[in-house]
């Protein structure tokens, strides 16, 4: 786990490791869906066992679509999604402060998620897919999610590295 959870944890840092441990828990449920469909469309293909499923390519994709994005919640969570060690060893100050900007980075993205996430799942509020005759707004709804989940983890990581750089830490 980060440096993030370190301590005592408060309310705040008990929700998000709740949180984490929730989405953790749904990734792993959408990689073991994932492979239905993906498996169907394999023994179809190659045998005459199954009919060949055209509907097993959508949701093989609308479940990969949540598998990246529960991913990059929890990489967010545990630093490790978008961190990049570029710089030599520097004080715990300093590491603070880096990881302040690269973290101002991603709440820019996570920004970015939320409010065009939010117009692209009004966009497909009333649409279905056209194979499996599923409600887009249930793929859609998966950016401005992924986008409040960073701002959630991001929130209580900022507060820490604050607190280092104040010198409260």
């Amino acid at each position: 786990m980060s440096d993030v959870t370190a301590g005592a944890p408060g309310i705040w840092r008990r929700f998000t490791a709740a949180y984490s441990t929730l989405l953790s828990c749904l990734m792993a449920v959408t990689v073991a869906l994932l492979i239905i469909p993906v498996s169907l469309q394999i023994f179809s293909r190659y045998t005459e066992l199954i009919p060949s499923y055209i509907w097993t390519e959508e949701m093989a994709r609308f479940m990969f679509i949540w598998t990246i994005m529960l991913g990059a919640m929890v990489g967010v969570r545990e630093s490790t999604h978008f961190e990049v060690d570029l710089l030599p060893e520097l004080s715990p100050r300093g590491e603070a402060f880096a990881r302040m900007l690269g973290r101002i980075g991603v709440l820019v993205v996570a920004y970015i998620f939320v409010t065009a996430g939010i117009e692209f799942t009004r966009f497909a509020w009333k649409r279905t897919s056209e194979l499996a005759d599923l409600p887009l707004w249930m793929i859609h709804i998966a950016w401005p999610v992924t986008g409040v989940s960073w701002l959630i983890f991001l929130g209580e990581q900022l507060l820490s590295d604050l607190k280092i750089v104040s010198g409260r830490a």
